[in-house]
């Protein structure tokens, strides 16, 4: 969700000013008890075994890295490939504590809840209970008014792809001014209206930039059509049918269930860790709300590419992707984002940034998923999204695709 989290200016003078409401600062950054870089892998497969225990040096390297020089108190990478599955663990879930990572740690996702939207948003489309190029206008009638925002020109196919020019509410509501109030509740609507009390960024369909606003509004769609929330629907026709037993859509509660890191922000450059395990996730709403584990997130991201969630004609729309300037290749789908790979190839996923968590997640056609979180956002170095987004790769790259697919 926050997709310009480097930007923390103006957030330590106020985290001094509230620290008791966005939580105290940690006690120190560096881990005690399980050593910053130390990789940790358990339910590795031992055919996997070379020089590196893990079969995976790219990987533990970029761990490693996350957790020292970028600074991340913690990070977890769970792989998934046609050997079976291995998660591997660098740092501490507890600065206090130097309590290790688990294994089996639930997080804030960010804006990995976007391909989930999708995918509900599409199946809608394959029930023809929703038409992908329609306007806005016809589901959230007077919604998107104001400002030169008109949801009569805008389609619900734009507001997935991020092409609807509506402006981003995350550059008029900043991590700073959340921090006031972390526990706050934040309705939908009321964030939809302080990103359209602005003008939008360029007209439909002509550009491409990152809004979430965008999946706002696709939130209040299912909801419009449905009769239930986005987070019901969810549950009911993708958490349900995949047995997802650690993703939630948590709504207003601001606790992360069973086991799970705690999630620190840095206020400024030099300032320690400050605590964020507890806030209220509605402030990220359909764009970015939901808590999720490496299992979990892998098979979903599985299930989605190998055509379990949606009927083809509804995959290809959501991989008929356009690029975004992205010097790295990416180009973005409907809720899916494709990059390519190092090591040949491409594979689809996303990224979410949360306050207390940053998370990236990416499987291929072949059989390869991979998941990565470090529980640092924001306040991460500048260099901590680059790794983790490599630490991916390295992942996909290091892992053996399935011979059946």
């Amino acid at each position: 969700m926050f997709k310009r989290k480097r930007a923390v200016g103006g957030l330590l003078t106020l985290a001094l000013a509230v620290g008791v409401a966005a939580g105290a600062p940690a006690s120190g950054d560096a881990p005690r008890g399980n050593a910053a870089g130390t990789v940790r892998a358990t339910g590795e497969n031992t055919a996997l075994g070379s020089a590196d225990p893990t079969g995976r040096p790219r990987l533990c390297e970029l761990l490693r890295r996350l957790t020292t020089v970028d600074g991340g108190p913690g990070a977890l990478a769970e792989v998934r490939d046609r050997t079976g599955s291995a998660v591997l663990t660098s740092g501490v879930a507890d600065v206090r504590s130097g309590a290790p990572i688990r294994r089996d740690s639930r997080f804030r996702i960010g804006s990995m809840t976007k391909p989930f939207v999708a995918t509900v948003m599409l199946q809608l489309v394959g029930e023809r209970r929703v038409v992908l190029d329609d306007p806005v206008e016809r589901y959230l009638p007077g919604v998107v008014r104001g400002h030169g925002n008109d949801g009569r020109v805008i389609t619900v196919r734009q507001l997935l792809q991020h092409t609807s020019g509506v402006p981003d509410v995350l550059d008029h509501l900043g991590p700073a001014e959340i921090l006031k109030d972390p526990l706050a509740h934040h309705d939908a609507r009321d964030l939809v209206d302080i990103a359209l009390a602005h003008p939008p960024t360029f007209e439909p369909g002509t550009g491409w930039r990152y809004s979430n606003t965008g999946y706002l509004l696709a939130g209040l769609i299912i909801e419009k059509v449905t009769g239930h929330t986005y987070g019901e629907e969810i549950r009911r026709r993708i958490i349900t049918p995949l047995g997802l037993r650690e993703t939630y859509v948590p709504g207003d509660d601001p606790a992360i269930p069973g086991p799970h890191p705690r999630g620190y922000v840095r206020p400024g450059a030099d300032a320690p860790l400050m605590d964020i395990t507890a806030v209220n996730p509605s402030v990220a709403g359909a764009s970015g709300e939901m808590i999720s584990s490496g299992t979990d997130l892998n098979r979903f991201l599985d299930a989605l590419v190998r055509g379990e969630l949606l009927r083809p004609a509804q995959l290809r729309e959501m991989t008929r992707t356009r690029p975004t300037g992205n010097p790295d290749g990416r180009a973005y789908g409907l809720g899916l984002e494709s990059r390519p790979l190092p090591c040949g190839g491409l594979y689809w996923g996303h990224t979410g940034d949360m306050l207390g968590s940053e998370t990236a997640g990416g499987a291929t056609v072949d059989g390869r998923q991979a998941t990565v979180m470090v529980n640092l956002d924001p306040g991460g170095s500048d260099a901590q999204s680059d790794d983790i987004k490599a630490a991916v790769q390295a992942a996909l790259c290091e892992s053996r695709p399935s011979p059946s697919r």
